[in-house]
């Protein structure tokens, strides 16, 4: 025997278009321009900015981690962009950990503690 489970609106998708506010967003529900879904928070962090070195995956080549920067969105791609500048070296954010290719571990302990952080080294 097939049961036939009644479907609801958010089985759909949710509401796409509503005739009191426009269009809507699928992702939190609310009208296309009240969208809160592309508002990015801040990770969960213990305050404390980590730089290390990492060279697993990498065929030996090193990159300098960094952990912790309490930034997201364009405002930590443009201090990346700054920090690369320093280092003069490339480097790409994932995840929101910071990758810059080379050893400059301590070049950026200087420069992260210039922003007042609580900056440690980590690893070897």
């Amino acid at each position: 025997m097939v049961s036939k489970k009644k479907m609801s609106l958010s089985d759909l998708g949710g509401l796409v278009y509503s005739t009191e506010h426009g269009k809507m967003c699928s992702g939190c529900g609310n009208p296309q321009n009240q969208c809160t879904c592309s508002e990015q928070v801040l990770p969960e962090t213990d305050g404390v900015v980590r730089v290390g070195r990492e060279t697993k995956g990498r065929k030996g080549q090193g990159v300098t981690v960094i952990t912790g920067i309490p930034m997201v969105g364009d405002e930590l791609k443009k201090f990346v962009k700054k920090l690369k500048a320093r280092c003069g070296s490339g480097g790409t954010i994932k995840n929101g950990v910071v990758e810059i290719q080379g050893d400059h571990r301590d070049l950026l302990v200087q420069e992260l503690s210039k922003e007042g952080w609580s900056v440690k080294r980590s690893g070897g």
